[in-house]
C-alpha cells in the first residue's frame, strides 16, 4: 500500500499536468472501483478547472472550481499514468488505451492523466470541498507529520498511558496521518525503539524524539521520489514507484548496518515488523 512519500511523489508528478488546468474531457469507463464511483462523474469533471492539487494522509485531492474535490486513493494496485507532459520537462507520447484504464482525464495543454487499476483496490470520489473534514475517509485523521499540529507535546500526550505496542500506535491514522508499515519500521530503528514496546512505557524524552525522526525519514523518502521523477524514463509515464535503501524493512536475516546483528522479522497485527534486536530496546 503506498504510504505518504509515494502519494506525495505522485501528487508532485501530477502537478504540471493538472494544477491550474481545465479538464477538457473526462472518461469514466466503469461504474465502480473499490466502491461505486459518484453519479455523473464524467459530466461533473468535464469542463472543471483544477484550482489546487493537495495531499491529505494517503489521499490526493484535486480541488475544482465547482466547489468539489476529486479524491484519489491508489489502494494496493492503482497507478497514475501521465503522458504529454511530466515533471522535469519530459514529454511522453500517449500510449494505446489499456484494459484497466478506468478513469482518463484529457487535460488542457494536451496532457492525459489515466487511473489504471488492475485489481480495483483503489478509489475515486467527488467530495464537497468545504465539507471534506466530515467525509468518511478523511474524518478523524490525525495531524500531518509536517504540520504545526504534530509536535513533541502532542505525541507525548497521545502516547501517555497507552498499553498498545508503539508500532501499532504510530500506524493509527488517528494519531498521525500518512505513516504506514514501511516507514514506521524505519523510524523505530533510527529511534532505537523496539516495535513491541508498550507506547505508554516509553520515556517522554524518547517519544518526543520520534517527531523529528518521523519527519527526517519521510523527507528523505520524498526527496528520493522527486529524484526518480526528474530522472523519469518509463515509457508509460507511471508515477510514484521507486526504490529506497531501507535500513531494516524487508532485510530479515541481513546484518544490521550499525552492529551487524541479523535483522529480525516478527508479525504484529498481521503485518511484518523488521528490527534489530541489539540496537532497538
Amino acid at each position: 500500500m503506498p504510504e505518504l512519500p509515494e502519494v506525495e511523489t505522485v501528487r508532485r508528478g501530477l502537478l504540471p499536468a493538472m494544477e491550474g488546468r481545465l479538464i477538457v474531457q473526462a472518461e469514466v469507463n466503469r461504474p465502480d472501483l473499490r466502491w461505486p464511483l459518484p453519479e455523473n462523474m464524467a459530466g461533473r469533471l468535464t469542463g472543471a478547472r483544477v484550482v489546487q492539487l493537495r495531499r491529505r494522509s494517503k489521499y490526493i485531492l484535486a480541488d475544482l472550481d465547482r466547489g468539489e474535490s476529486l479524491l484519489i486513493h491508489l489502494g494496493m494496485s492503482g497507478r497514475m499514468l501521465v503522458s504529454g507532459v511530466m515533471l522535469g520537462g519530459f514529454h511522453l507520447d500517449h500510449p494505446a488505451p489499456q484494459k484497466h484504464d478506468h478513469v482518463v482525464l484529457h487535460m488542457e495543454g494536451g496532457a492525459r492523466v489515466t487511473f489504471n487499476d488492475a485489481r480495483r483496490f483503489g478509489a475515486m470520489d467527488l467530495v464537497r470541498t468545504d465539507r471534506e473534514e466530515a467525509y468518511w475517509l478523511l474524518a478523524g485523521l490525525g495531524p500531518e507529520p509536517f504540520g504545526n499540529d504534530f509536535h513533541e507535546d502532542y505525541l507525548v500526550a497521545r502516547l501517555k498511558g497507552r498499553a498498545t505496542p508503539i508500532k501499532a500506535v504510530l500506524l493509527d491514522q488517528r494519531v498521525v496521518a500518512g505513516l504506514g508499515n514501511i516507514y514506521v519500521s524505519e523510524v523505530l530503528f533510527r529511534a532505537g525503539i523496539d516495535p513491541r514496546r508498550q507506547a505508554g512505557k516509553i520515556a517522554a524524552k524518547r517519544v518526543a524524539g520520534l517527531v523529528p525522526i518521523i519527519r527526517e525519514v519521510l523527507a528523505e523518502a520524498i526527496e528520493a521520489g522527486g529524484s526518480s521523477l526528474r530522472d523519469h524514463r518509463q515509457a508509460d509515464g507511471e508515477l510514484g514507484y521507486f526504490q529506497h535503501s531501507f535500513r531494516v524493512y524487508d532485510r530479515e536475516d541481513e546484518p544490521c548496518i550499525t552492529c551487524a546483528t541479523p535483522i529480525r522479522r516478527i508479525v504484529q497485527s498481521g503485518r511484518s515488523s523488521f528490527f534489530c534486536p541489539s540496537c532497538q530496546r
